[in-house]
């Protein structure tokens, strides 16, 4: 509830505004400004806000601490010019209307700044001695309340229609709780206020982050129980390996499956997968290097398992804190920066789209205009390696370099094939793709999302393989 006419005139009863100097003016918030003012003896702050529903006037203790601006805004800058060094010469209420005028002399020039402390339409206008507006916090165009315009206090008043004296007379000082001057209840009672709904706004907020942040790892870890539940078959991958090289003399080149007997359990068959362009001894391997992979990998998701359920715990004391509302404001306020700087950080871990490993080098694939774009602004660097399919639309393919190592022809061939095969040219199964290093990539000016220009490329005929296309796939399916 914004102050009655009665309350600012017992607000401006207390304070010496009367040939004060203007020393200085402060904007902790646009919807907020304060007279930093002395008079002999006596520097005293006034506090100007002109939120809905808390639009007011008052004097600020010594002692209250006031967030400083962290930008300088227009409307102060223009504040500074006008009235900063200048004198109050009088300040008043206009006939119980809620609206202030406050009379500043500097120099040989007098402006008026009128206050008008409407909940819904509050505002501060500057005008000079002739009623010309010089700016205002607010300007509303619709109102006329932009510089050059004309400002009439008469005019404004009779926008809201009459008003019987017996309406204003209904009006009384509240008995706001606390001690001191008025001017001091009347601080305490809307700092208070306005805390409790900050408190309450970033409660909600924050309650809001952490829920979605507990879905979120309670979703990571019925993933990370999927994915253990399948890295626990590694000992399978060393068993069809060994079975590859027993039967070694019975295989060759091109085959395509082993049905073998298992070496401890004769009565169970097994169909294992060969890929018919490796060697009987390279498919064993791959199957050891998957054993390996395996093996090593359920010990990392062990622990990274470990390290989401004390996040989970982390989060849960948090809801719990939060529901028995123990956190104080600056509490809640540096709990949501730190929950925002822990979202952006993870974004920027994590690159979008799809990645595979040739070799030590990692390959990035974009699917779409946005993934493409994220992964070349966000993710890739100057000497790292691009490929795009020549001719048809399609994902972005980045390899990225390794400091003092060239990247094999072999490497180059897997990245083009991700290529072709994530772009329209799939289907006819052969085509170009160029490639060039990042730093030789050219943005376009207000083009669409993602395109770009590259230069210094060169070219490869690639024709899709799908034994290629397979063990790229295989190697990362964990």
């Amino acid at each position: 509830m914004s102050l009655n006419w009665r309350e600012i005139d017992a607000i401006l009863e207390e304070i010496p505004f009367e040939g004060a100097l203007i020393r200085d003016i402060h904007q902790p918030s646009h919807p907020q400004l304060i007279l930093e003012l002395y008079r002999p003896g006596r520097p005293f702050k006034v506090l100007f806000s002109f939120a809905n529903p808390t639009c007011r006037l008052h004097l600020l203790s010594p002692s209250r601490k006031v967030p400083k601006a962290t930008k300088t805004q227009r409307f102060v800058s223009f504040l500074r010019a006008h009235i900063r060094g200048g004198r109050v010469v009088t300040a008043a209420q206009i006939d119980g209307q809620r609206i202030v005028r406050i009379e500043v002399k500097k120099a040989e020039r007098s402006v008026n700044l009128w206050c008008r402390l409407w909940a819904s339409a509050a505002n501060m206008i500057v005008t000079d001695s002739e009623g010309i507006i010089l700016d205002a916090l607010y300007r509303r165009p619709k109102r006329g309340e932009i510089s050059g315009g004309t400002y009439s206090v008469e005019e404004d008043i009779a926008s809201t229609g009459p008003r019987s004296s017996a309406g204003r007379d209904s009006f009384s000082i509240r008995d706001l709780p606390g001690t001191g001057s008025f001017n001091q209840r009347v601080e305490s009672y809307y700092f208070d206020l306005e805390e409790n709904r900050e408190a309450s706004k970033l409660r909600n907020n924050l309650l809001t982050r952490l829920r979605r942040e507990e879905n979120r790892l309670l979703a990571s870890l019925q993933n990370f129980e999927e994915r253990m539940s399948q890295y626990r078959q590694y000992e399978t991958f060393k068993r069809w390996g060994d079975l590859i090289l027993s039967n070694i003399h019975a295989l060759k080149r091109g085959d395509h499956w082993l049905t073998a007997a298992d070496s401890d359990d004769p009565h169970r068959i097994w169909d294992i997968e060969l890929d018919p362009l490796a060697t009987p001894a390279e498919n064993a391997e791959s199957y050891y290097r998957r054993y390996r992979k395996a093996k090593s990998g359920l010990k990392n998701l062990e622990e990274e398992r470990r390290q989401l359920l004390q996040q989970l715990d982390r989060i849960n004391g948090r809801l719990q804190a939060l529901e028995r509302d123990e956190m104080s404001l600056e509490s809640l306020r540096q709990a949501l920066r730190k929950a925002g700087r822990i979202r952006r950080e993870e974004k920027q871990e994590l690159p979008p789209g799809l990645s595979f490993t040739s070799g030590p080098f990692t390959i990035l694939v974009g699917r779409n205009a946005r993934e493409n774009d994220a992964l070349l602004r966000r993710h890739v660097r100057g000497n790292d390696t691009w490929l795009h399919a020549r001719d048809y639309p399609g994902g972005y393919v980045f390899i990225r370099s390794i400091p003092g190592k060239s990247i094999p022809l072999d490497t180059l061939l897997d990245a083009a094939n991700l290529a072709l095969l994530y772009s329209r040219g799939k289907d006819s199964a052969r085509g170009d793709v160029f490639y060039t290093r990042v730093k030789y990539l050219k943005r376009v000016k207000e083009a669409k999302t993602g395109l770009i220009i590259p230069t210094q490329e060169k070219n490869l005929h690639v024709k899709l393989d799908s034994g290629r296309i397979r063990r790229l796939q295989r190697n990362n399916f964990y």
